[in-house]
């Protein structure tokens, strides 16, 4: 068996549900991905993009599955895997940009922590409630099948993650809070469809956002002061 067709094929049980290892390896790529993210290593794009690339078949359901069994299993989440394959694309931007400073002084690191302006947020939030509500749509039309509050909480998670990769690639303290909202709705989410690993990495991701927020704050503190006495 190759090693790309035991990826697609394997899966474990957890009671009554059969979960997919690449849904377990994809979590743990982003969980390290998140980590490396706060550490501000380059390497955190990439990771990343393993990471989403492999969920994305996951909550793309019947496509990447190789009986019909499986398939029923795992029906597709279009806002789950629209999530990831947007990260992927949004990775790539924020992978070029930090490897971009990092190339123009290598001690230094690639990003420094910040608030975003008072400009900077009244551009960001029409266009969050408008990109919300058009992803809505979207998903309406797709055929989500999860209506009423879960339509809705899938679509913020959508809208969240990009948010949060967006403004972690521009070195926005705030993208942390951000994650928080997203994981907030995310655990529940997950583990009322049946996505176990996910839901759990969710939660995991909890103490990791915080520190990595407070990482940040005092980082973003220590640079103001340091710009203050110049």
């Amino acid at each position: 068996m190759s090693l790309i067709k035991w990826l697609f094929d394997s899966t474990i049980h957890f009671g009554s549900k059969t979960i997919l290892v690449r849904e377990i390896i994809g979590g743990v790529l982003g969980l390290a991905s998140a980590v490396l993210g706060m550490r501000r290593k380059v390497s955190a794009w990439p990771v990343g993009i393993l990471g989403d690339g492999l969920l994305f078949t996951v909550f793309c359901g019947a496509i990447f599955s190789s009986s019909l069994s499986k398939a029923s299993d795992h029906p597709a989440l279009y806002g789950q895997a629209g999530r990831n394959l947007l990260l992927v694309l949004v990775s790539i931007y924020g992978w070029i940009i930090w490897a971009r400073n990092k190339k123009k002084n290598v001690e230094k690191p690639v990003v420094t922590p910040r608030w975003t302006t008072a400009k900077e947020r009244m551009a960001l939030l029409p266009l969050i409630v408008i990109g919300y509500f058009l992803f809505l749509q979207i998903f309406k039309v797709l055929g989500e099948r999860y209506y009423g509050q879960w339509l809705y909480v899938d679509t913020w998670i959508f809208t969240g993650t990009a948010l949060a990769t967006f403004a972690m690639s521009r070195g926005w303290v705030e993208f942390w809070l951000v994650w928080v909202a997203v994981d907030i709705v995310g655990v529940p989410f997950a583990l009322v469809h049946g996505n176990y690993p996910t839901g759990i990495l969710y939660a995991i991701y909890a103490p990791f956002v915080i520190w990595g927020f407070f990482s940040w704050l005092r980082i973003s503190k220590a640079e103001a002061e340091v710009g203050a006495t110049l």
